[in-house]
């Protein structure tokens, strides 16, 4: 069949194909669609399912290489970077079949210069990538979740395991320091009843010299009961361990302890074990200075970590963003060669 320019009385070309037969009077076939959906849903599928198999090989990799113990397996940057090198040849194989599939598939168009069936070949291309993508955020969430949760979890059980302990820490002091503990409980925070039972425990005899060895005579005299921490008439050690526990949580971390809870503090601590108030004085301070590193670091590790965790998905947005403008593009190309294939 020869396609040829109609002619207006001026012989001047219109720009419009008309096409004709190879003898006169014979019947032109219809017109094709500029679009074919049945060639673009068929490269979608393709492709869609591709790259759930795809995902599903890149993530048991990826698990086999996570180790949880220390100096095993490979690093956090090692493994995002492979990552991005795998998402970014998931979306060279699946994109590049779904188009090659949409443009060799396609039908056969008759009418259209070849500037056109290029445009159409590419667009035929980039509707098969929409429409695969669209597909996989719809319809194989639920079987991508279901598959890969159990790995996906225990991967982040491994590589949150530190950021977790310390922002369970920084959180409980934060809880605890907004009224929590009732009359009765210490607040059930371990970071501060820690410091607070080492407040009541008793001062350490300083040792004495060794004596001559000599023959002490037997004597039928028991030797001393070790004495029990003493408490306050009226009041349970439980009690004096809870009053402290609520003054060291209502207290601002980043202050030294003030005066009046520093001498309320030293006076539980002197009748438990007791030390003179001054000595119990230096104890609470020393304890509640160490109490504040130590919180002040946990609630710094947990800042750091959900900085990390911010940047960490940013980058990864930005570079999935690349891989599918990526997978845009070559699907798109394999469109055009599979349409060439198919018309020559």
């Amino acid at each position: 069949m020869i396609n040829t320019y109609s002619t207006d009385p001026m012989n001047q070309p219109t720009g419009v194909y008309e096409p004709v037969g190879q003898y006169p009077g014979e019947a032109q076939p219809a017109p094709a669609g500029a679009v074919s959906w049945a060639a673009i849903f068929a490269g979608a599928v393709g492709a869609a399912a591709l790259s759930l198999i795809l995902l599903i090989l890149g993530t048991g990799l990826g698990l086999t290489a996570v180790s949880p113990w220390s100096d095993e397996g490979i690093g956090a940057k090692t493994l995002g970077m492979s990552t991005i090198v795998w998402l970014a040849m998931m979306q060279l194989l699946s994109a590049g079949m779904g188009g090659y599939l949409a443009g060799r598939l396609r039908t056969r168009w008759l009418d259209a210069a070849r500037d056109e069936v290029f445009f159409r070949d590419t667009a035929h291309g980039f509707l098969s990538w929409a429409v695969a993508n669209l597909l996989t955020a719809a319809l194989l969430t639920s079987a991508v979740s279901s598959i890969l949760g159990a790995g996906v979890q225990a991967g982040a059980s491994v590589v949150q395991g530190a950021a977790s302990s310390a922002a369970m820490a920084a959180g409980g002091a934060m809880a605890g320091r907004q009224g929590t503990a009732d009359a009765g409980n210490s607040g059930n925070n371990p970071a501060i009843d820690y410091f607070v039972d080492t407040l009541f425990r008793e001062p350490a005899a300083p040792s004495a010299p060794a004596a001559p060895s000599t023959a002490a005579p037997e004597t039928d005299t028991p030797p001393p009961a070790t004495e029990l921490p003493r408490a306050a008439p009226g009041r349970s050690a439980a009690q004096d361990s809870a009053e402290v526990a609520r003054i060291f949580m209502n207290a601002e971390l980043s202050q030294p302890l003030p005066p009046d809870e520093l001498r309320r503090v030293a006076q539980i601590v002197a009748q438990r074990t007791g030390l003179s108030q001054q000595e119990a004085e230096q104890r609470v301070s020393q304890n509640y200075a160490q109490m504040q590193n130590r919180l002040e670091e946990a609630e710094t590790n947990a800042r750091a970590t959900a900085d990390e965790a911010r940047k960490a998905t940013a980058a990864s947005a930005l570079w999935l963003f690349v891989t599918l403008l990526f997978g845009a593009f070559v699907a798109s190309l394999a469109a055009t060669f599979g349409g060439r294939q198919r018309d020559n």
